[in-house]
């Protein structure tokens, strides 16, 4: 992994709103936290070597500044909808990358609302590190909800669609 890899994982990282990202291989230990400091993220990179362990500069990457949104009806009701989402089970990210409910732009989406899916059918892919990650159900049933948003950063265990098993 090179510099500008890291650098753009750091920019990545920082855009998703994750606080701590870790990244282990048999090379190369990161660890990536965002909003420890007040000077911006914090990174420690650990290079492993077998015999003993070396650490390498830190790398720091800007923080984004904090949106700011004026709450609407719309975004309070959303309280009344979480009873009833307690029957419906939560297929949830297993890694942090960009979320694409379609294969490439000009095709359409692996799923759509109401589109009853089995273990197996893919429902989404999540690009991480220019790597395309097809995310397979795992459960049969109804697409009831998609919960993220198409070309969007996902995190780790975030929700990304509610499907009815009945």
């Amino acid at each position: 992994m090179d510099i500008k890899e890291i650098q753009s994982l750091i920019k990545f990282v920082a855009k998703s709103g994750a606080s701590e990202v870790k990244l282990e291989t048999p090379e190369l230990k990161i660890t990536i936290r965002t909003g420890a400091t007040s000077t911006g993220p914090e990174t420690t990179l650990v290079q492993q070597i077998p015999v003993a362990s070396a650490p390498i500069p830190s790398v720091a990457a800007p923080t984004p500044p904090a949106a700011t949104e004026t709450p609407t009806p719309a975004a309070e009701a959303p309280a009344a909808e979480e009873v009833d989402d307690s029957k419906y089970i939560t297929i949830k990210s297993p890694i942090i990358g960009t979320f694409y409910r379609k294969p490439s732009p000009d095709k359409p989406a692996f799923v759509e609302v109401g589109t009853s899916i089995a273990p197996g059918d893919v429902l989404c892919v999540i690009e991480a590190m220019k790597l395309f990650n097809d995310i397979e159900s795992e459960v049969s049933g109804k697409v009831v909800k998609v919960l993220a948003e198409d070309a969007s950063p996902v995190e780790f265990d975030q929700p990304l669609f509610l499907i009815d098993p009945s």
